[in-house]
């Protein structure tokens, strides 16, 4: 027997790692989803929005998007959200949840999760026109988000790619401060 993998083992490792890959991301997705106000356990209707969030968009067609067009999402970041991420993901740090805790720490008091906060970056790029697949996600964490602050990602198109690929900045303000800084890669197909 040889040494080397079959093309057909090497395909078959790749589908189940690929597919292990995407399970924990549409798990982590229904975990953000639950976190932001989302009810997972209830349909909810595609392009949903609810009078507390605020989207901008610059521009609604896919086939008009171009680099400097951008899209941003605000949301309060409250308690109950808090609470349903961590119930949702796991992530019971008392950083989060127990405010005599936290206060005895470097934040002074409870702060929302980093995962939870960048979330909001999925939630703007949702809002792009067209069916958006993320394809990659870098982030850098700068500030922390206290429970009840109100945050917007920003996420402007700084790159055309190419076959309806595009580089985006992203960006998660909380007032004048950044919290998150990054990029991402997404790829907008037709619905």
């Amino acid at each position: 027997m040889s040494s080397e993998s079959s093309p057909s083992t090497l395909t078959d490792a790749w589908v189940r790692n690929s597919t292990y890959f995407l399970d924990s991301v549409l798990a982590a997705n229904r975990a953000t989803l639950a976190a932001l106000g989302v009810d997972t356990d209830r349909e909810v209707d595609a392009g949903e929005e609810r009078p507390e969030w605020t989207v901008e968009l610059t521009e609604e067609r896919r086939d008009a998007l171009a680099v400097g067009d951008r899209v941003a999402f605000s949301k309060r970041l409250t308690d109950d959200d808090v609470r349903a991420f961590a119930a949702a993901s796991g992530d019971t740090n008392p950083l989060h949840l127990d405010e005599e805790y936290a206060e005895s720490t470097m934040f002074g008091e409870r702060i929302a999760h980093g995962t939870l906060v960048s979330g909001l970056i999925s939630a703007a790029l949702a809002r792009l026109p067209g069916l958006v697949i993320y394809l990659s996600q870098d982030e850098e964490f700068h500030n922390p988000v206290a429970i009840g602050d109100r945050v917007t990602a920003e996420c402007e198109i700084v790159e055309d790619l190419g076959e309806n690929r595009y580089r985006l900045r992203t960006t998660v303000m909380n007032g004048d401060e950044t919290a998150i800084d990054g990029e991402a890669v997404v790829m907008l197909d037709e619905p």
